[in-house]
């Protein structure tokens, strides 16, 4: 099968190329995020305190952060499509290993083996949909790339908080590996080859270029942007499980995973952003979508249980809007090294998520969630600053 590899501004993407491009966000997400539905029940298993049920959380993404730009640079020697399917295929093995962790330790490792993967799909992709299309069709798979993501996000924490209370975590994850080698045989069938890929295996110019984006306007403020909006969201939707497993509320793992389905909001929401930012401009949509946030994060605190999935919805809206606008402005503002652009993006982006993850660990120890949700709300803020002085405010998508 053979799609189009430059498809005018008037013309839409296929259909089976938008399902694989949602497919591979929503695989390379699947299993980052899953273990946040457990953490009640592994602290028990493991004796755990919550700083250690943070940085289980914090591994995959602290790995996730340290390859990104170095997958990004092998991929910018290397290709697109092979990368992507190589990284599927590699994910299933550490995934089905955490299943036979003896301890918090064991399985922080074989999470943070599964953060080394994910970039060669998240950095790669973004750079593939970059190179091989133009105009609105960057903006609309992007789009859809980012809904499979967000949706990935919410089946690793939906499936594998289910599939505990039938199965148990363990063999849960078996079977989360067994999906994974699924996406990765559709990928490889389903994706078109590069077309319009051209390798640069040399590091001087590699390193050259990564000299010339640490020093780029877009690049810079992206990076600061997206390491803020991972901050917040990986806090909050960690420790926000530890709030809800106990009084008042002492929700089980299963119905803290159906929480999760506050994340089928970003589903819908992230395609809308494509024509908003052709309207409003990455600038501006960035702006309102962070205050947004804010107050999502403000609501939590509220007693009522529909009170708080009220707020997680906001905030999560919020931040998978940004996430699309920030994405969508590295692509079609920076044309020379993109893989690599998109390694420092998610560098940050996971280094932000990292810290979230262990931060508000602490934060949660000392004064549980409404500390907490005062540590996000500083973060979001610093965000508002950020996306109101840094960003350059023209449009992204060319209309």
């Amino acid at each position: 099968m053979s799609l189009p590899l430059s498809i005018p501004q008037s013309q839409s993407p296929s259909w089976i190329l938008k399902l694989t491009i949602g497919l591979i966000g929503m695989f390379a997400f699947l299993q980052v995020y899953a273990i946040q539905a457990l953490l009640p029940v592994l602290m028990v298993d493991f004796s755990a305190t919550e700083v250690q049920a943070g940085m289980v959380v914090g591994a995959t993404v602290m790995a996730i952060a340290i390859m990104s730009p170095f997958l990004g640079m092998l991929s910018d020697a290397i290709g697109r499509k092979s990368f992507i399917v190589g990284a599927l295929l590699f994910l299933a093995v550490p995934t089905a290993l955490i299943a036979q962790s003896p301890s918090i330790g064991w399985l922080g490792l074989w999470r943070f083996m599964q953060g080394l993967s994910v970039p060669g799909i998240t950095v790669v992709t973004i750079a593939y949909i970059g190179e091989e299309f133009e105009g609105r069709a960057v903006a609309e798979l992007m789009s859809f790339y980012v809904s499979g993501s967000v949706f990935g996000g919410f089946m690793g924490r939906f499936l594998l908080g289910h599939l505990h209370e039938f199965i148990g975590w363990r063999n849960g994850y078996y079977v989360m590996a067994t999906m994974t080698l699924i996406g990765a045989l559709w990928v490889s069938k389903m994706l078109p080859s590069s077309r319009c890929f051209e390798a640069n295996p040399n590091f001087r110019s590699a390193i050259q270029t990564l000299g010339e984006h640490l020093t780029n306007r877009y690049v810079v403020t992206a990076c600061l942007l997206g390491g803020c909006v991972l901050f917040s969201l990986v806090g909050c939707f960690t420790f926000i499980n530890l709030h809800l497993a106990e009084t008042p509320y002492e929700l089980s793992t299963g119905q803290l995973a159906n929480i999760f389905a506050v994340y089928l909001i970003g589903v819908l929401i992230t395609p809308l952003t494509t024509s908003l930012l052709r309207k409003f401009g990455a600038a501006r949509i960035v702006r309102v979508a962070v205050v947004v946030s804010t107050l999502g994060v403000l609501l939590t605190l509220v007693t009522p249980l529909w009170g708080v999935i009220a707020g997680l919805i906001i905030m999560s809206s919020g931040v998978f809007i940004t996430q699309s606008a920030t994405i969508s402005y590295i692509a079609v503002n920076v044309k020379k090294g993109r893989s690599l652009a998109s390694g420092l993006y998610y560098m940050a982006y996971y280094a932000g998520g990292t810290m979230g993850a262990w931060v508000c660990g602490i934060a949660y120890a000392k004064g549980e969630w409404p500390l907490t949700v005062w540590l996000l709300l500083f973060v979001q803020v610093l965000a508002l600053l950020v996306a109101s002085f840094g960003m350059v405010k023209r449009k992204v998508v060319a209309g």
